[in-house]
């Protein structure tokens, strides 16, 4: 049962932080290589919020989600919105700078020791007794149901609301939908939004489950993966390949290594690659494109 939970856990980190490279990648077809970096700085935001909110761990929670929302935007409008038109290649590589960029500033505002942010709200982080005498922290299980709500509430944006139909236009045809009077720099700088959102909200949460490092970053890559063995434009697959790639984890590091823990979801990323490039809920007609 413990394994089970291990996995549920993984997979839910793993799919808050790959809906962040759908969001993008679906509506303007860019690979943001500095969503690690965004994740990280929305977590070491909740320690810039604590130091004044001290006494209301909410309201410095809430303000640091929301400082995230707006980064998300401000990367777009000073940064990526230039990029627009230019060839995907220059857009990808503005993108790893911009991770470079965040991380050296990180390093010099916070320092690179790990720190505790849950220590700074003076928030407890106990665990909780599951069924089966499986152990869960606390936290981790508000990163699953948090995980639960962010796929319900995308899917129900990306469907029924006004702009969630809008960002689905743009990424299907954007010539289209700039003949048809949508903004498509308003609506790029949404899906920044949203995607600098969730993974913020990822980096949140486990910095108060077990702290916070510069070296946070990695995680993102290694949930970059599970984005492609779903399919880069599908939320759907970025579940589906998450629960894979955490499922192969959890399992060759409880049976095998824990050494492999690093290397596993770039051998199923491999793996599927060979069976099935575009992913598993993918369209190969984008994989043509590209």
């Amino acid at each position: 049962m413990q394994l089970a939970v291990n996995i549920i856990v993984l997979a839910s980190i793993y799919a808050l932080i790959a809906c962040g490279y759908v969001l993008i990648y679906r509506v303007s077809r860019v690979l943001n290589l500095a969503h690690g970096e965004l994740m990280m700085l929305g977590a070491y935001l909740v320690l810039a919020t604590a130091s004044l909110f001290s006494d209301h761990p909410g309201i410095a929670l809430g303000v640091a989600v929301l400082l995230s929302l707006l980064v998300g935007a401000l990367v777009y409008v000073f940064l990526m919105r230039k990029m627009t038109g230019e060839m995907v290649l220059a857009a990808i590589l503005t993108t790893v700078a911009l991770g470079i960029l965040i991380r050296g500033l990180v390093i010099l505002i916070w320092s690179a020791q790990q720190q505790y942010p849950a220590q700074a709200l003076g928030v407890a982080n106990p665990s909780l007794m599951l069924v089966g005498g499986a152990r869960i922290s606390l936290w981790s299980a508000v990163l699953v149901l948090t995980t639960v709500f962010v796929y319900c509430a995308l899917f129900g944006f990306l469907r029924f609301g006004r702009w969630g139909m809008r960002m689905r236009a743009a990424g299907q045809n954007p010539l289209l939908a700039a003949q048809r009077g949508i903004n498509l720099h308003t609506v790029y700088a949404v899906a920044w939004s949203l995607s600098t959102l969730t993974g913020a909200l990822a980096g949140i949460l486990m910095a108060l489950d077990s702290g916070i490092t510069t070296s946070m970053p990695v995680i993102a890559l290694k949930a970059f993966p599970a984005a492609l063995v779903g399919g880069l434009d599908s939320l759907a697959g970025a579940m589906a390949g998450a629960l894979i790639v955490a499922a192969a984890e959890v399992l060759l590091i409880y049976y095998v290594d824990p050494l492999l823990s690093d290397v596993v979801p770039f051998l199923v990323l491999l793996a599927m690659l060979v069976m099935r490039p575009w992913g598993l809920f993918g369209t190969r007609e984008e994989l043509d494109r590209v």
